[in-house]
């Protein structure tokens, strides 16, 4: 679905809400969270690098939005009891969280299934689904103590149909959206929703390794494609969960 990408955003949409970002160092994470942050929110930082959060950080107390908190943790080492010890420290310091927005993923290689290395695939599988998981059945009490709560999954067109030389991201991918369906159903009327994002080409870090020859000015920004990230996180998609949206136009 597109029909939200020229949302016009109100620019209280998510005052008092408090949102985590993971993978919020850098590209659309830091977008997100800034954006978030600019609408109101108090924004929870995730990220491996704490030097590169604490740069997101100052940026959002610069603009004189909401306090934000980082929460350093490694998706790719993260263990269950790290995932707990994230949702501990959230509900001991808020009390509830109202949006999560899983951004955080790694690409691996762009090479054929039969030349994929394993361990290289598992770790994507790590990074871009387990973690998501684990990450998500931890803080899921923390989003039920909120009136109404937010889960947005990022996926990709090659999420949706597979295509040569995507491997494991890919693969990761149709995971994300296979767990954002099942977890729709099984919350049904919760007050907690669940959908997915795809993105589309933006011009990130991600991209140019995945496309080293494209010219990224072709490419919108991060900042380009966040209505449908802020619409998701509103007010105004309560109630509309299991659905995947695009966060561009598809391609003419």
């Amino acid at each position: 679905m597109t029909c939200h990408i020229d949302y016009q955003v109100p620019a209280d949409l998510l005052a008092g809400k408090i949102v985590l970002v993971s993978g919020a160092s850098t590209g659309i994470g830091r977008s997100a969270s800034m954006t978030y942050a600019r609408h109101g929110a108090t924004v929870i930082l995730l990220g491996r690098s704490v030097s590169r959060l604490e740069v997101v950080y100052d940026a959002i107390e610069a603009m004189g939005a909401p306090q934000p908190a980082i929460f350093p943790l490694n998706l790719e080492s993260a263990t269950v009891q790290d995932h707990l010890a994230v949702a501990t420290k959230l509900e001991k310091e808020f009390g509830r969280l109202d949006g999560l927005l899983h951004n955080a993923s790694i690409l691996g290689d762009r090479v054929s299934v039969a030349s994929y290395d394993l361990e290289l695939w598992a770790k994507v599988m790590q990074v871009n689904f387990t973690a998501t998981l684990g990450l998500t059945q931890a803080l899921l009490p923390l989003l039920g103590q909120s009136d109404n709560s937010s889960v947005v999954f990022t996926s990709s067109s090659v999420g949706r149909r597979g295509r040569a030389n995507w491997g494991a991201y890919s693969t990761s991918k149709f995971a994300t959206e296979g767990l954002m369906q099942i977890l729709a159903d099984e919350h049904h009327g919760s007050g907690i929703r669940f959908n997915s994002l795809n993105p589309g080409a933006t011009r990130t870090a991600m991209r140019r390794a995945a496309y080293p020859d494209e010219d990224p000015q072709v490419l919108r920004t991060p900042e380009e494609i966040m209505p449908t990230y802020l619409w998701l996180m509103g007010s105004e998609s309560e109630g509309i969960s299991g659905e995947a949206f695009d966060a561009q136009p598809p391609k003419t």
